[in-house]
């Protein structure tokens, strides 16, 4: 039985608890509201709640190309982590990408989020690509579920 319960951010506030959770975990891709809002319409996102208070937050964006390629991103907030919340954020991506008819996952995580890439890793990703967006610094890794 979860202590999670799931909502997608349509309202201001989840928009905004999203957009915290995201910010945080993922400083050098910071996004203000209106990208957010952007997102919104464009990928699958939502919050997870542990009662009231934001833990993570998911990105599933939808099958594409030839593989039909989905991408699901789980998030947690650092003080929340190691309790099962990330494998449980993971898991619901990952059936929602399947119900979209993803033929294939991938995800992207920070290079310097260790955390992240060790849990990438600990459910099957390999990975497939290191690359710096034009004009940043930051290093991005493509991993997709073997």
């Amino acid at each position: 039985m979860t202590l999670l319960r799931f909502e997608q951010p349509d309202g201001e506030r989840r928009l905004a608890e999203w957009r915290h959770i995201h910010n945080t975990v993922v400083p050098p891709a910071a996004l203000p509201l209106d990208a957010v809002r952007e997102r919104a319409r464009r990928y699958r996102l939502e919050v997870a709640l542990l009662g009231d208070l934001p833990v993570g937050c998911t990105t599933v964006r939808p099958p594409a190309g030839d593989g039909a390629t989905a991408t699901v991103i789980a998030r947690v907030l650092p003080d929340h982590r190691g309790r099962g919340f990330g494998g449980e954020l993971y898991a619901r991506g990952l059936e929602q990408a399947r119900g979209l008819g993803a033929g294939t996952i991938e995800t992207v995580v920070l290079a310097a989020n260790e955390d992240g890439l060790r849990f990438a890793r600990r459910h099957g990703f390999v990975e497939i690509d290191r690359y710096v967006l034009p004009g940043e610094t930051a290093e991005w890794v493509d991993l997709r579920l073997a």
